[in-house]
């Protein structure tokens, strides 16, 4: 049986007297490939930030690898991409490297300089993200698709069982969004990485993941993609009144 690694029960937040979360349920699965979908303002973000201990639930519990939130003290299981790495500053002075480095240097006590370990591991993350040329490029000098994954590389470098995307594709070209689910297969499939994506590409990403969480009016459902179409999913969300047009990447 697999461990659930996240647990969210009778969850519910409000930014002031707006309600934007009301009595969720959800759970996800080690090795699970989770798509988060739903329209703007629909809370995907602020879940997300809930689950990771960002915001305070008004109601509820939230449990990381069967602890409660507030007693989780291994972070560095879990990676985090959140929307904004995508704005990084162009002028920011640091190399591929220093971004990546500064990641390990958040996880420790005290500063020390990096050792022939710890840049070990930058070498072994630009490889698996395909980079290895871009080390000492600085970051403000790459492309959006090139920013991703060294945003990627930076949130593997603390070995997490399971990472957290916030729209990860806004962006992006084609061409990197192809390599970038090139990618999330092998982290998920090959190094047993738990993936949570939020994604407005409704009928790219329910064909990559394994469940899709739909997210409405307060409310978050999980579905198993085995047992549901499609276009009952975007129903369920958008109201029976819609077509839904699929393209293929």
């Amino acid at each position: 049986m697999k461990e659930k690694v996240v647990i969210v029960e009778n969850l519910s937040f409000s930014y002031g007297k707006n309600k934007v979360l009301d009595d969720i349920n959800l759970y996800i699965e080690e090795g699970d490939f989770v798509g988060i979908i739903g329209p703007n303002g629909s809370a995907k973000s602020t879940l997300i930030r809930l689950i990771l201990g960002l915001l305070k639930p008004d109601r509820g519990t939230i449990k990381l690898f069967n602890r409660p939130i507030d007693e989780f003290k291994d972070f560095h299981k879990i990676g985090y991409i959140p929307q904004y790495a995508r704005d990084f500053n162009p002028m920011f002075p640091a190399t591929v490297e220093e971004v990546i480095g500064a990641n390990i240097q958040s996880m420790k006590k005290s500063f020390k300089r990096m050792g022939k370990e710890e840049k070990d591991k930058i070498d072994q993350v630009l490889k698996i993200v395909e980079i290895e040329d871009l080390k000492k490029q600085k970051i403000g000098n790459l492309s959006g698709g090139q920013k991703q994954r060294v945003f990627i590389a930076r949130a593997l470098v603390n070995n997490p069982r399971i990472l957290f995307m916030d729209e990860p594709l806004v962006g992006v070209d084609l061409e990197s969004q192809n390599r970038f689910y090139k990618l999330m297969d092998r982290l998920n499939k090959e190094h047993n990485i738990t993936l949570v994506m939020i994604s407005h590409d409704i009928g790219v990403i329910y064909d990559k993941v394994n469940r899709i969480i739909c997210m409405s009016k307060g409310k978050a459902y999980g579905h198993d993609l085995n047992k549901c179409q499609p276009i009952d999913i975007v129903r369920e969300i958008y109201g029976e009144n819609m077509n839904l047009l699929f393209h293929d990447h």
